[in-house]
C-alpha cells in the first residue's frame, strides 16, 4: 500500500511538470526517493530542457582552473589536495607562473580563467586586488571567474572588512564573476561534519546574494556522496532556488559527485554515487530549477559516456575541457577530454555543439 501511495504521488508530481508548474521541495524529495520512476523522471527533465533550450544546442567551455594556493584551514574530509599552514608542500603560485598558464590557455582558444585555492590565512584583500589587477592589465579580454564564497568569507575576516566591501573591491580590481565552489551541501549538520573549517551555509548564500546585488553573476554547485541524506539534498536545492527567486544572479547549476580516493572520508563512506543515481538527481535538478537557465553535467566525475546520456536527463551543457584540474583529480577523477571529444559527444547524441563563454553566452556554433 505504501508503495502505491509513493507511485501515485510521483505520478502527480510528473503531471505538474508536464503542465509547466513549479514543484515543491517535498515533491523534489519524492522524485529522488523513487528509483522505480527513473525513466519517467528523465523524460520529464528532458521535456523541461527542450522547453528552455528548444534550438537543440549543447554548449561547452574552454577555460583553465588555476589553483593558486593549496594552503588551507578548512580541513575538508573529502580533500587530499590541501596542505596545512607551515607544511613544506604548501605553495602559493608566483605571478609569472599564473601568467604563463593564462597565456597557454589563450593559445588553446580559452576565454576564461577559473581561479580557486585553499583558504590561506596569509592572504588578505590586498593580495587578491593586486593579483586581479595584474591579470586584468596583462590579459584585458580574459574572463576572471575567481574565488569561491569560502575564500571570500576568509579574506574578508582576515582583512577586517565586510563581505560587501570585499566583493566591491574584488570587482573593482577586475573580478567578472564568482564560481559556486564550496557549497557542498547547504545544511549546517553536513558542513560541520565534512568541512569543519569552512564557512556556514548562511555565509555561502550571503556571499552570493551580495555578489548578485553588486552586479557579479555566479554559478551554484552541489557535491553529493559525502554522507548527506536525500532530504538534505532537497534542502540544498530549495535554498539555491529561493535565493535565485530573490536575485536572479545564478547563471547555472552544477551537481557533482565527490571523489574519495585517498581522502579521510573515503575510509568512512562505503558507497559512492553511481551513474543511475547521478542521472536521476540531475533530472530532478533540471525539473526543480525553473528559474536557473543552465544545468551542467559533471563528466569529470562521471565520465564522458554518462555525460552524453545526461543530455537526455536535463543537462544542456557539458562544462569545460579542463585544461588543468588539480583538486578533484587528486581524489580519483581521472577523466580527460579535448574540445574534439566534447564536440563529438554532443554531435553523436544529436545536438548542435556550441562553444560558450563563462556566463553561458554562445560564442560560436560548430558546423
Amino acid at each position: 500500500m505504501l508503495e502505491w501511495r509513493v507511485m501515485g504521488r510521483v505520478d502527480a508530481v510528473l503531471r505538474k511538470v508536464r503542465c509547466n508548474q513549479r514543484i515543491s521541495c517535498d515533491e523534489a524529495l519524492a522524485l529522488m526517493r523513487s528509483p522505480a520512476h527513473f525513466h519517467e523522471i528523465g523524460r520529464a527533465a528532458d521535456s523541461v530542457r527542450r522547453r528552455k533550450h528548444p534550438e537543440g544546442v549543447v554548449s561547452f567551455l574552454i577555460d583553465r582552473n588555476i589553483n593558486y594556493t593549496n594552503v588551507c584551514v578548512a580541513r575538508c574530509t573529502f580533500c587530499n589536495f590541501y596542505r596545512k599552514p607551515g607544511d613544506e608542500e604548501g605553495y602559493l603560485l608566483p605571478k609569472e607562473e599564473i601568467f604563463a598558464k593564462i597565456e597557454r590557455t589563450i593559445e588553446l582558444g580559452g576565454t576564461g580563467i577559473l581561479m580557486q585555492g585553499g583558504m590561506n590565512p596569509r592572504l588578505k584583500i590586498d593580495y587578491y586586488e593586486d593579483l586581479l589587477r595584474s591579470m586584468r592589465e596583462r590579459f584585458p579580454a580574459i574572463h576572471l571567474h575567481c574565488f569561491s564564497p569560502p575564500e571570500v568569507v576568509v579574506l574578508a575576516k582576515l582583512s577586517k572588512i565586510s563581505l560587501r566591501e570585499s566583493i566591491r573591491r574584488l570587482k573593482a580590481a577586475g573580478l567578472d564573476s564568482i564560481p559556486g565552489g564550496g557549497a557542498e551541501i547547504l545544511t549546517e549538520r553536513s558542513r560541520k561534519e565534512i568541512s569543519p573549517g569552512k564557512c556556514s551555509a548562511a555565509e555561502w548564500l550571503e556571499v552570493m546574494r551580495i555578489a548578485h546585488q553588486e552586479g557579479l553573476p555566479t554559478t551554484a554547485t552541489m557535491m553529493v556522496g559525502g554522507g548527506e541524506s536525500l532530504a538534505e539534498r532537497a534542502q540544498h536545492l530549495e535554498r539555491i532556488r529561493r535565493l535565485q527567486d530573490e536575485t536572479g544572479g545564478f547563471v547555472a547549476f552544477i551537481p557533482w559527485n565527490v571523489q574519495l580516493q585517498g581522502t579521510p572520508m573515503g575510509e568512512t563512506v562505503d558507497r559512492q554515487v553511481g551513474p543511475l543515481e547521478y542521472l536521476q538527481l540531475l533530472a530532478v535538478c533540471r525539473i526543480f530549477f525553473d528559474n536557473i537557465p543552465n544545468i551542467q553535467v559533471s563528466w569529470l566525475t562521471q565520465g564522458l559516456q554518462v555525460g552524453q546520456i545526461a543530455l537526455f536527463f536535463g543537462a544542456n551543457d557539458v562544462g569545460s575541457i579542463m585544461i588543468e584540474e588539480n583538486v578533484i583529480s587528486t581524489a580519483g577523477a581521472h577523466y580527460q577530454a579535448t574540445s574534439h571529444d566534447l564536440i563529438h559527444l554532443i554531435e553523436e547524441a544529436g545536438f548542435i555543439p556550441a562553444q560558450r563563454d563563462t556566463l553561458y553566452r554562445s560564442l560560436r556554433k560548430i558546423a
